[in-house]
């Protein structure tokens, strides 16, 4: 099992921060497009290769992320259409999430095995998050989908705040 770390700095414009493992070694830098349309999340690894792409899609009734892994759609976190409390899902071949994401706790499954986990680091300053990962061939993908459902909530926020009377 390999235990990693994902800190988000407070107050960022930058939209810069990096995932680290056990030993506070950079292991993936990930980096937004500020004030681009559309909006994305790229995320490199040591070697400055990028290894996934989060990107935003701009012309879709309802807001729709989309998760490449290695070049290859991995998965797609989309709202639903509801009334009243705002609801998404996780579509992903062969990956399943449990738990509570919205939270930032759920464990991550391949196949009805547990590859992953993720858990809310508390008491920090900007979000951070404890990432496991059982099956080291999903790390990407899972340090994908641990960014691609912050950039949801943040999305969200956003359009919360935007609309809220003032």
């Amino acid at each position: 099992m390999k235990q990693l770390y994902i800190k988000q700095r407070v107050f960022s414009l930058s939209e810069k921060f990096t995932v680290k493992d056990q030993q506070e070694e950079n292991v993936y830098f990930v980096e937004g497009s500020f004030m681009k349309i559309p909006k994305t999340f790229s995320i490199r690894n040591k070697a400055s290769e990028e290894v996934a792409l989060i990107t935003k899609k701009v012309f879709s009734f309802l807001p729709k992320f989309l998760v490449e892994v290695n070049g290859r759609e991995a998965l797609t976190i989309k709202k639903e259409f509801s009334f009243f409390k705002a609801r998404y899902t996780i579509d992903a071949a062969d990956i399943e999430v449990h738990g509570n994401w919205w939270d930032m706790n759920f464990q991550v499954y391949q196949q009805g095995e547990v590859v992953g986990e993720v858990s809310k680091e508390w008491f920090t300053w900007g979000d951070s998050y404890k990432v496991q990962v059982w099956k080291e061939e999903l790390e990407t993908l899972i340090i994908a989908l641990v960014v691609a459902v912050d950039c949801v909530k943040a999305d969200q926020s956003a359009a919360a705040s935007s609309v809220a009377p003032s």
